[in-house]
């Protein structure tokens, strides 16, 4: 959901893992001048034809080629666990993003897939408070935003499995505290 802490959760994990790296759709957007335009004058943003998919998976690809020489800088973490110790070949990407799972030629990549969920009313007025460009139109969230995220998510919950929701009105650090250790567990599978 749009502005339901995203990125937010994807830094503070960054800051928290090792060797973990992050691509953000938001850096696949094409231009203005090629985002379509509806009949009532709304820009098109929260569809898959916005956004350079194809060279958003191409670089997830070569990350996964070459995680170690991917430019990631490994800092000093955060929070040092025991159930970190020891991982300095561990590699761990993650990919943010609104549109990610219903884009066929990424599901097969995944190992954790999440989704933050926001109600109607509380994602209307943290969108509110953002600055867009272009800025939105009067009536665009109502007119083209919710009905998108809408009709995306009822095609995830129709096709998609394994894909663990978050409900974006909980605080960002119960948020972080619970995915932070669901990839604890999965790294500590992955290593098994």
């Amino acid at each position: 959901v749009t502005n339901g802490g995203k990125t937010t959760l994807a830094e503070k994990l960054k800051k928290m893992l090792p060797n973990c790296d992050i691509i953000s759709q938001d850096d696949f957007f094409k231009p203005e001048s090629e985002v379509e335009t509806d009949e009532r004058g709304f820009k098109l943003y929260d569809v898959l034809d916005a956004l350079y998919m194809d060279e958003m998976v191409k670089s997830i690809h070569n990350w996964m080629k070459s995680p170690s020489s991917s430019g990631v800088v490994t800092e000093e973490r955060q929070n040092t666990c025991d159930d970190l110790k020891n991982t300095d070949d561990v590699y761990i990407l993650i990919v943010e993003g609104f549109l990610l799972y219903n884009y066929e030629p990424l599901n097969e990549l995944w190992n954790r897939r999440y989704f933050l969920t926001l109600p109607y009313e509380e994602c209307k007025k943290r969108r509110s408070t953002r600055v867009y460009q272009p800025a939105d139109a009067p009536g665009y969230f109502d007119g083209h935003v919710w009905p998108m995220y809408l009709k995306y998510k009822n095609e995830l919950e129709e096709n998609g499995s394994n894909v663990v929701y978050l409900d974006g009105t909980k605080s960002q650090d119960e948020l972080l505290s619970f995915v932070y250790n669901d990839i604890l567990q999965e790294l500590k599978k992955l290593r098994e």
